[in-house]
């Protein structure tokens, strides 16, 4: 599977507006064939940062970067960055979200 995080810095008055920005992107980003999850989540540190967890099987990441909506989406959130996006972005083993073997809830 390939496992994409990425952090994107928001300029101030685009922060509370993110969701809505990207909520087109994200949705036909979940539709595509292979994607296992893609999932925004805000930072508890870093007021204007989002956080992006993606994950494709392993013959999708092409398409997904390839699409119309991933161009068109990419446009979109230009102007509302603060600075270019950091991403972390590796092929792991497995299929998706295993439970934690640390911290097991019964």
């Amino acid at each position: 599977m390939i496992l994409i995080v990425v952090k994107y810095r928001t300029k101030p008055e685009w922060t509370q507006r993110w969701p809505e920005l990207v909520r087109e992107f994200t949705e036909a980003t979940r539709a595509e064939p292979g994607n296992i999850f893609f999932e925004w989540s805000k930072s508890l540190d870093a007021e204007d940062e989002y956080v992006l967890v993606e994950a494709f099987q392993d013959d999708a990441g092409e398409a997904h970067v390839t699409s119309d909506h991933f161009a068109k989406g990419l446009e979109a959130m230009k102007p509302a960055l603060a600075e270019t996006p950091r991403i972390i972005s590796r092929t792991v083993e497995g299929a998706g979200w295993d439970e934690m073997g640390e911290l097991r809830v019964d």
